[in-house]
């Protein structure tokens, strides 16, 4: 496989020897003046400081959206559950769940956009932007009382503003970070876990105390104050491009073997990574689990995610991200076929939650990291884009696929704990040959 960078990409360095063995690539030039190694960190970010006060300030930044984006998509449990008890109780488990679904899919589908204004324009004008959405859809989902003002509101204008924070402070951060950008991303990446652990327990009292309009209110505020501070803080090292695109470009990724391999991986992970996020909660209250100890379920997972991000990072510097990737997402999917099928009782559902949330961790805090590893710097915002597209597709329709096959089912979760296993499996299979389309056949190389 042949990896790209153009002239402009990298201006004042030489072709350096990348980590990865030179007789496995054959340079070819499609559309750009210089072909260079193999697309991995040391060819192509070897000028980053990988510290700084600019650089840790943009990983705070970077923190708050991943607290604002996926921590609050973290906690969409919680709304399943309120909705299908109250609010939109005569629709179906599968009609709701297109609510977060939607969530996902635009939080994710809008990359490439997002990725190629990023690359033209830098994070600063997509962040102002995401934070008005955000902060403005969650207000109107405060005072929506039918399934279509709490789809739009919600799972529509929340989502697009989602989806301008934290891909913008994913890309500038990787721009300031080599050596150390496993690290880096597992710092940030606690901000969703803790989100995660706040978000749910936050809304689910507040819907008890103030009633469902203010518990969003005083969401979208919290959200607000952390979106100005990332607002100040991230900022991008490399200027935007000095150039649109060439009509080649955005094809070049879908001409690599790795990177196709890691798009393919992602669209399957995505398919089983977010349903036990998302009933996880129902499920347990199904199995005789009481309303008030289940709501903190999410909690438990979000809180082992946060450990689960922070040790995948840090190990993932010294052992390589793919191999720290797979490991961990092989081991989602064995937790969810078999710890998840048989838990019948309180302690093994609340075991599931604890031993899911560390491992599927890596997922949010490496995967945009894996993109970056095979992408020149000029081109991360869009790849990583790309990446989030082919999330999305699975994104939109997991949840309405798992509504539809516990339907089915009449109520047994058996077949959507298959169902999710089996997607992680297949998934993290597909990002393992991507790592071997770039290191050989050697299970143990450091990539």
């Amino acid at each position: 496989m042949a990896s790209f960078i153009d002239k402009e990409a990298s201006p004042s360095r030489p072709n350096q020897a990348a980590e990865v063995p030179s007789s496995r690539t054959t340079p070819e030039t499609i559309g750009v003046e210089k072909a260079e190694a193999p697309s991995n960190t040391s060819a192509w970010g070897d000028d980053a400081p990988d510290g700084g006060s600019t650089a840790w300030l943009c990983v705070l930044g970077a923190w708050c959206t991943m607290f604002c984006s996926f921590g609050w998509i973290n906690s969409i449990g919680t709304f399943q559950e309120y909705y299908q008890i109250n609010l939109l109780k005569q629709y179906s488990p599968s009609e709701i769940s297109w609510i977060p679904s939607l969530q996902i899919f635009i939080m994710f589908a809008t990359g490439p956009i997002v990725g190629k204004i990023y690359d033209q324009r830098g994070p600063h004008i997509l962040l102002l932007v995401g934070t008005f959405l955000h902060v403005f859809g969650l207000m109107m989902a405060s005072i929506s009382s039918r399934y279509y003002q709490v789809l739009l509101s919600q799972g529509v204008c929340s989502a697009c503003g989602v989806a301008c924070i934290f891909q913008p402070a994913l890309s500038a951060t990787s721009g300031w970070f080599n050596k150390k950008r496993g690290a880096a991303f597992g710092a940030l990446s606690t901000g969703s876990s803790l989100g995660g652990v706040i978000f749910p327990i936050m809304v689910s009292r507040l819907i008890r105390e103030v009633g469902y309009g203010w518990a969003m209110r005083i969401s979208a505020f919290l959200i607000l104050f952390l979106l100005i501070v990332a607002n100040l803080a991230v900022k991008s090292r490399l200027p935007p491009r000095s150039r649109s695109q060439t009509k080649q470009e955005p094809m070049r990724p879908f001409k690599e073997t790795s990177m196709m391999l890691l798009l393919g991986g992602a669209f399957f992970l995505t398919f089983g990574i977010f349903i036990p996020i998302n009933f996880i909660i129902v499920e347990a209250i199904a199995q005789g689990m009481a309303p008030g100890l289940a709501q903190y379920l999410l909690a438990v997972l979000n809180a082992t995610s946060l450990f689960g991000r922070a040790l995948s990072g840090m190990l993932a510097d010294k052992v390589g991200r793919y191999n720290v990737f797979v490991v961990v997402c092989y081991t989602t999917s064995i937790l969810i076929l078999a710890l998840w099928i048989p838990a019948t009782n309180n302690a093994a559902t609340i075991a599931f939650a604890g031993f899911f949330g560390f491992t599927s961790g890596a997922y949010v805090s490496l995967l945009p990291a894996l993109a970056a590893q095979i992408s020149p710097p000029r081109e991360i915002g869009f790849r990583t884009g790309l990446l989030f597209l082919f999330c999305s597709l699975g994104g939109l329709t997991t949840s309405p696929i798992a509504g539809a096959i516990l339907a089915r089912e009449n109520g047994d979760y058996l077949g959507m704990k298959i169902f999710a296993g089996v997607m992680v499996l297949i998934g993290t299979t597909g990002v393992l040959f991507a790592k071997l389309a770039q290191s050989g056949w050697k299970l143990t190389a450091k990539f």
